[in-house]
């Protein structure tokens, strides 16, 4: 894959296993898991049991540092009944909408597993979708992938002079509300502490979407 194939790439899969080549076969661990739970944030109208949804917080939160792995553990099996549920429900009376659903807590069960399942996640949202909407989903799954784990071909040097008090303080409401607005106020900050790396900039005055696990937010927040 060329640097070109991979700005223009909407096969979030086929960028997965490039990345997990790079990286010496292997999937840099927390970025995976925070890409897997923002491909089910996507759905979470379809996520029918609180088990579910419970399942992506705790996996953020393993993801960060901030619980166990027997916490993770205790999550994924949870989210995993909800998924036997689903399928029973949807072995009784197999409509498009329980079909959804069974796929959705799929994705949110295999999110809480280890970075090889990241491609699963892809696959069960995908399926979540349908034909109909799977072209215009797996273009945006992509640009997840882009948001998260930054551009392969490029190496951005990241001074700790562009992390301000200001520039962290807009980083940390972001990442801790999930709400990726105030991006272009982040580029005007690092730009006001002499920021003046394009790719940086760029990303964020982009058009996103953007979510946690997102490059330049890791870089201002110092997380790996």
């Amino acid at each position: 894959m060329t640097e070109a194939e991979w700005l223009a790439c909407e096969g979030p899969s086929a960028m997965l296993t490039f990345i997990r080549g790079a990286s010496r076969n292997r999937l840099p661990e927390r970025r995976s898991r925070l890409f897997g739970v923002a491909c089910c944030r996507r759905h979470l109208d379809l996520l029918v049991d609180i088990s579910s949804r419970h399942a992506l917080r705790t996996t953020e939160d393993y993801a960060d540092g901030v619980v166990k792995a027997d916490e993770l553990a205790v999550a994924y099996r949870e989210a995993f009944g909800v998924t036997v549920y689903c399928d029973a429900r949807f072995s009784r009376n197999r409509s498009v909408k329980l079909e959804a659903e069974l796929h959705a807590a799929n994705a949110a069960a295999k999110a809480c597993r280890p970075n090889e399942y990241a491609k699963s996640v892809v696959t069960e949202v995908l399926a979540a979708v349908g034909a109909g909407g799977r072209k215009g989903e797996a273009a945006a799954l992509a640009h997840l992938v882009r948001d998260i784990f930054g551009n392969p071909f490029r190496s951005v040097a990241f001074t700790p002079e562009w992390r301000t008090s200001t520039a962290v303080a807009i980083a940390s409401h972001m990442y801790e509300w999930r709400d990726f607005n105030a991006m272009p106020i982040l580029a005007d900050a690092l730009q006001d502490a002499g920021c003046d790396s394009a790719d940086v900039l760029d990303h964020c005055r982009g058009p996103g979407p953007h979510v946690r696990g997102c490059w330049v937010v890791d870089l201002v927040l110092g997380k790996e």
